[in-house]
């Protein structure tokens, strides 16, 4: 009797054994036949993207030119200042979240929704300020002068935020920034075989009507539904 559970136990293993290889193969064949999965690669394009914190891919130069005036004593006084300054134009990717990213296998389309462009700065070109005055006795006589300087620089800083966040910059920036992540999510997926395309929008963008957004699915509604 011992022998022959010895014997059994034995069978048992080798068939184990053979099952574990053929699962193995069948795996292995399965991969080969149906590639990477989509969305596991557009998990790893995100992470990568969330590690750079924030994304710049636009600056652009302005100039401001403010005006400041003061009356004291029947007196006026008047200082013009010229300052130039660069704006950056940056993402905040650390608010990206896997609802972000939706994946329509029918049409073969990764759409992503990023955070808004977020303007920092200005930077002054301290070097290359420039200011005109008038008055001079007026600024000679009281602090009228630091006054007036102090206005034209938080006018001056406003003004070159003003201008950074016009229709045509803030188009710019976000166009740039709009290619840049779907390079970030397309070179990816055609290095491992898939072609898709990566649909990129701001959160305030409004999605055309004709599209069927009801038919994609998140990162982790895929997966659920694997098990």
């Amino acid at each position: 009797m011992n022998g022959c559970l010895k014997i059994g136990g034995i069978v048992v293993a080798i068939l184990l054994v053979i099952a574990a290889g053929f699962w193995f193969l069948g795996e292995s064949v399965r991969r080969q036949f149906l590639g990477a999965n989509p969305v596991t690669v557009a998990q790893s394009s995100l992470e990568s993207l969330r590690e750079q914190n924030r994304l710049s891919t636009f600056q652009a130069r302005y100039v401001a030119v403010v005006t400041s005036k003061q009356s004291r004593l029947g007196m006026t006084a008047q200082k013009t200042m010229i300052m130039p300054g660069m704006v950056r134009y940056e993402v905040d990717l650390s608010k990206l979240q896997q609802k972000d990213l939706r994946w329509d296998a029918g049409n073969n389309r990764l759409s992503i929704t990023l955070p808004q462009v977020e303007v920092i700065g200005p930077a002054v070109d301290i070097n290359n300020v420039r200011e005109y005055d008038g008055g001079g006795l007026l600024m000679t006589l009281t602090d009228v002068e630091s006054k007036l300087d102090d206005a034209n620089r938080k006018a001056g800083q406003a003004e070159l935020v003003r201008q950074a966040r016009e229709a045509t910059p803030m188009k710019l920036a976000r166009d740039a920034t709009r290619r840049a992540v779907e390079r970030s999510f397309t070179m990816p997926l055609k290095a491992v075989g898939i072609t898709a395309t990566v649909d990129v929008r701001f959160a305030d963008e409004a999605r055309a009507p004709t599209e069927r957004w009801d038919t994609s699915r998140s990162p982790q509604e895929v997966i659920a539904n694997k098990w």
